[in-house]
């Protein structure tokens, strides 16, 4: 069994900053293949960006280098840091794992990814 907890969203200003962890437990090694994704009401789930088993990371092109993955040294925590958030950027963000047999489970989009978290919400207001 795997768990994905999501944690940091938060209500901030347009321009600011938030970070988002997702603590990973369970079959950490079995799913090494870990991405964020979210999804505002009323829209499809879309990708913000994944981290293969390499530790090679992608992003969805509307984050134009705002966001950045990262995973902790020392712990199974995998990190979403978001600068210069925009209202358009409101929504549920989820936590997700996967075995990706291929190495990279990214290019399936959230098809690829077997194990969810609950989602924290992030709202940016004007």
């Amino acid at each position: 069994q795997v768990q994905l907890v999501e944690s940091g969203g938060g209500s901030v200003q347009t321009g600011g900053s938030l970070r988002l962890s997702c603590a990973h437990s369970g079959s950490v090694y079995d799913t090494p293949c870990m991405a964020w994704f979210r999804q505002a009401p009323g829209k499809e789930r879309e990708g913000v960006g994944g981290r293969d088993s390499t530790g090679y990371t992608a992003y969805g092109n509307f984050v134009k280098g705002r966001f950045t993955i990262s995973r902790d040294s020392d712990k199974p925590i995998l990190y979403l840091n978001m600068n210069n958030l925009q209202p358009e950027d409101t929504a549920m963000y989820y936590c997700a794992a996967s075995s990706c047999p291929l190495g990279s489970s990214w290019f399936k989009g959230a098809r690829g990814y077997s194990y969810w978290g609950q989602g924290t919400q992030v709202t940016v207001s004007s």
